[in-house]
């Protein structure tokens, strides 16, 4: 009897352990996907509520209820489509509860007609695979003319990759609230000038790629180096880049789309070298070339080549064609210094930037000798435009060390390190610091 009560214990111990493990497991995947298609979900809310706010509300009541109901229910067979459905109906029934106490309004009467179960989203939903996706759809929805070209880029990355303010500020070097107010007025405007969610017709898109394609690359610079945080790198947001970029190219194979689409996949190939086994940062010159990816770096190649031969390729091919000379060399001793010194004067005279201009100095470094690249990395912040950018304090207190000069080196290092956000590079500068001299220039 003893034994028949012990077995019934240990049984029901067993099927409420299976309980809670099949809750913690449903939380687990709510949350997963919170994390990989948020974004995704957020889009095809845009374009069944036609509302941001109300869009972002949904999103996070559909995930409410997905917390609330998946543990003890279990995962939806397609658990994106059950999101958009959730979010978009608790919607519909938020804007039928103020209705009663608000006037109805346009928007309104457009969610309410998108409540007819004829035009419910499903998994079939062929906008869910076709080239014309929502987040395309999102992104020259972002991108619009109408929009200042500063605005349409941070609420791009705002609402199509879920970036935080602090990032997007990051990426722009510019202050926090400035962005924040960008993006509201961006939102605005949308809302007031009825911007349709679309993508423009073919006889419109030349006119509106360039903005889109520098959001893209914003988008990708910040998956493939975060601005902050203790990852090195943000593979969600890279991948999502590319997916993007090759979107683009099969929509509109303009060269300069071809152009960014190889310098992302070229970047991309390098990925697992960028970091050690323990997350530390790894520069390209000390890399196991054997980890980077030679698929990608095949598919790049050729796409640098065809647009190459287009002769109407721009910054991002110039790009692209450096990082093809990188891919190409066996070793770091090996890499054509005098080839990317001269891709980057022709850069520098299409895109006149500060950043361009310091990436040169670099490879002028490289190819002259530390002391030619420091004086162009110190003209460069005298003129203040670079003052708040740690990596060119960075690149001036490599420089500084090569040539012996460890005070300086010390000096550069720590302002760099003030300014740096992302722990793998934090951890870097202060392994070079703390391997400088104690005092005195080196010898």
């Amino acid at each position: 009897m003893v034994r028949s009560d012990a077995g019934t214990l240990d049984a029901a111990k067993l099927v409420s352990a299976a309980g809670d493990a099949g809750r913690l497991a449903a939380r687990e995947a709510a949350q997963a996907l919170y994390r990989s298609e948020s974004r995704r979900i957020f889009a095809t809310l845009v374009r069944l509520l036609g509302d941001f706010d109300l869009a972002e509300e949904a999103l996070h009541d559909g995930f409410r209820a997905a917390l609330e109901q998946w543990p003890a229910q279990g995962v939806p067979a397609n658990p994106r489509a059950w999101l958009v459905s959730a979010g978009r109906f608790k919607a519909i029934d938020g804007i039928r509860r103020r209705a009663r106490f608000e006037p109805w309004d346009d928007a309104a009467d457009a969610v309410e007609a998108s409540a007819d179960p004829a035009l419910a989203w499903d998994e079939r939903d062929p906008d869910a695979e076709a080239l014309e996706d929502d987040r395309l759809r999102l992104v020259f929805t972002c991108c619009h003319p109408a929009l200042a070209p500063d605005a349409q880029a941070a609420l791009t990355l705002r609402e199509v990759c879920g970036l935080a303010t602090e990032q997007i500020a990051a990426a722009f070097l510019v202050p926090a609230p400035t962005i924040a107010q960008r993006i509201v007025r961006a939102k605005n405007k949308i809302r007031e000038a009825r911007i349709p969610y679309q993508v423009p017709p073919v006889s419109e898109l030349p006119e509106r790629l360039d903005v889109v394609l520098r959001v893209v690359y914003l988008v990708f610079n910040e998956g493939y180096a975060a601005s902050s945080g203790e990852a090195l790198t943000r593979p969600d947001l890279s991948a999502e880049a590319i997916r993007l970029g090759r979107l683009l190219v099969e929509l509109l194979p303009e060269p300069e789309a071809i152009g960014l689409l190889a310098l992302m996949l070229l970047h991309e190939s390098r990925r697992a070298a960028r970091s050690s086994a323990a997350g530390e940062m790894v520069l390209l010159e000390a890399q196991d070339r054997t980890r980077w990816n030679p698929a990608l770096i095949a598919e790049g190649s050729a796409l640098v080549t065809r647009a190459l031969s287009s002769r109407r390729f721009g910054p991002y091919t110039l790009q692209a064609a450096i990082a093809a000379v990188h891919a190409e060399a066996a070793d770091a001793a090996a890499t054509d210094w005098a080839q990317i010194a001269g891709l980057y004067d022709v850069l520098l005279r299409a895109e006149p930037s500060p950043v361009v201009a310091l990436n040169r100095a670099v490879a002028i470094a490289m190819r002259d000798g530390p002391a030619a690249g420091l004086a162009l990395i110190d003209a460069l912040l005298a003129r203040g435009e670079l003052a708040a950018y740690h990596l060119a304090h960075a690149a001036r207190a490599d420089l500084c060390r090569r040539l012996g000069r460890a005070a300086e080196a010390r000096a550069s290092y720590e302002r760099a390190l003030a300014l740096a956000r992302q722990a793998p590079e934090r951890q870097f500068l202060e392994r070079r610091l703390a391997a400088l001299p104690a005092t005195g220039d080196a010898s």
